[in-house]
């Protein structure tokens, strides 16, 4: 059996500190941090590091939109194993993605709720957070509060993400759009 290594807030918040880096175009890494941390304990300090930097990488690119972040987070052969109609393959495509919803939802925010670090795989658990005062598709929005989850399976390797398999709860975002009844 593996052993896991549940980490606390207090460890959690030193590894942050410990781990502060700069991105280039980016300045002082502020990073989320999960409010609840899994890491495989028979994986090297330095393999775990490099995973769980990468994903918080990341989640800084989704919860801010800084391009830099997801730069420093994804390869350049980075695969989207779950890709939505519409959306471009490969490092482009989250980056099309957060502007286009960003769109909607200006002040988009994202929150890690939980990571997993197993292997060469992160698993997130997320929530976002915003209101609805752009437009989307045809619908301009009212201020309404959008507040959804979604999870995503990262694998990583050499410090950089190089696949993303991920599920979002769409209908409770439609439905707070207002583009699908409640």
């Amino acid at each position: 059996m593996k052993k896991t290594l549940l980490i606390s807030a207090l460890s959690l918040s030193l590894f942050a500190a410990a781990s502060a880096c700069y991105v280039q175009g980016a300045g002082a890494e502020d990073l989320p941090s999960p409010r609840s941390l899994v890491v495989d304990g028979s994986l090297p300090r330095e393999q775990a590091e490099a995973e769980m930097l990468a994903a918080r990488r990341f989640y800084a690119f989704w919860n801010t939109g800084d391009e830099s972040y997801l730069d420093a987070a994804i390869a350049p052969t980075f695969t989207d194993r779950t890709l939505p109609k519409g959306r471009p393959q490969g490092p482009t495509g989250p980056a099309f993605a957060s502007k286009s919803f960003r769109a909607a939802v200006p002040d988009l925010s994202c929150e890690v709720e939980q990571l997993i670090v197993v292997g060469d795989h992160v698993v997130a658990h997320l929530r976002f957070r915003g209101r609805f005062t752009g437009t989307f598709g045809d619908r301009e929005g009212a201020g309404q509060a959008v507040d959804f989850i979604a999870t995503d399976i990262l694998r990583v390797q050499n410090g950089r993400i190089t696949d993303n398999w991920h599920i979002e709860d769409n209908l409770t975002l439609l439905q707070q759009l207002g583009v699908v009844a409640q």
